[in-house]
């Protein structure tokens, strides 16, 4: 059990949870590995934390905008606690056009960059600008419109820091989404990922339990203008069917009219046990892919935006990642995404 909680995300949650019944019946050495591995889980997190602040404050002067999402952030909005939840990183959401400065500054802070600083400074888009502080376990991850390519359509990201929010993350005042962003948000990452983990479903079940007041007539309007109604459906239905989370009828009408959300969420159910352990074949995770985005033209187009635009997997492998044109890294991709995912079918 202890394992399994582990790989999807929750054993934050199911310590809490067996602490209320006095771990009852729990055997003494589970009890102990557990408590222990929670202890390092909050002085890693509470690092983390600090880091966040470090990093939020230099962006500040530097009039760089920066809003937290993830680890801590969901930790605390969805279960009141910034170290409950696991994660091992730091998110963060800025304007494309500020992730030059943004670079310079995580530079000039110590960190180093996952990527070569040539291509990280180059006009390719990685899936994040992912940074690490040298002697720790501390990463930092940028993330701008550009590199949620999972987004059926563009992150609306202006209109998303016309609606931050703050709220107090250890004594500190932090900007964030708005709840009915974070929503959609959490959505579309559970989708990205093939919600394989039991760790994005509690997340999305934990914030509309706490959070009875959605405006859920935003919510949907902020998931329709991306065309990402079928992962909301998907998620919100997932949570329901989990967690047995309490929704409005009239949100609970347009999820049951979404038949399809109800099928991708069946086959979900079957590969989450998992945790990732058994990924689906190329084909799988195709078709899933194009169900998601909604099916038809849009869900073709989706499909086709996804296999054709290179990653950093891409220009690593293809090597000499500056020097590559983008045609070529863009044909070579649907062959790595072949050999990778496409063996045995």
């Amino acid at each position: 059990m202890l394992l399994l909680s582990e790989e999807h995300g929750v054993q934050g949650m199911l310590a809490k949870r067996l602490s209320e019944f006095g771990f009852a019946e729990v055997p003494g050495d589970a009890r102990e590995r557990l408590q222990a591995r929670m202890r390092a889980q909050h002085l890693f997190t509470l690092g983390l934390t600090a880091e966040l602040f470090r990093v939020l404050e230099d962006f500040s002067k530097a009039g760089i905008d920066a809003i937290p999402v993830k680890g801590p952030v969901i930790s605390l909005l969805a279960y009141d606690d910034p170290a409950l939840r696991s994660y091992g990183d730091l998110d963060l959401l800025l304007r494309h056009k500020d992730i030059q400065p943004a670079i310079r500054r995580m530079l000039a802070m110590g960190f180093e960059p996952d990527l070569s600083v040539t291509v990280v400074q180059s006009q390719k888009v990685p899936g994040e600008y992912l940074f690490r502080r040298p002697g720790t376990q501390r990463l930092v991850e940028l993330h701008t419109e550009q590199t949620f390519r999972h987004y059926p359509k563009p992150m609306r990201i202006e209109e998303m820091l016309t609606r931050r929010r703050p709220v107090v993350l250890d004594g500190r005042a932090v900007q964030v989404l708005s709840l009915e962003d974070e929503i959609v948000f959490d959505c579309i990452h559970g989708a990205k990922d093939f919600w394989e983990r039991l760790m994005w479903v509690s997340d999305v079940a934990a914030l509309l339990t706490k959070n009875p007041g959605i405006d859920w007539q935003k919510v949907r309007q902020n998931a329709s203008v991306v065309n990402a109604h079928r992962m909301l459906h998907t998620g919100v239905q997932l949570a329901v069917i989990t967690f047995g989370t309490p929704i409005p009828d009239d949100i609970a009408e347009a999820i049951q009219q979404d038949a399809p959300a109800g099928i991708l969420c069946e086959k979900i159910r079957n590969w989450l046990p998992h945790a990732g352990h058994h990924p689906l074949s190329l084909t799988a995770r195709a078709i899933y892919r194009m169900k998601m985005a909604g099916g038809g033209i849009a869900g073709a187009r989706y499909l086709a935006r996804l296999s054709f635009s290179p990653t950093e997997d891409d220009w690593e492998e293809a090597g000499a990642a500056t020097r590559r044109s983008r045609l070529w890294e863009a044909v070579r991709r649907p062959f790595r995404l072949i050999r990778k995912y496409g063996a045995g079918e």
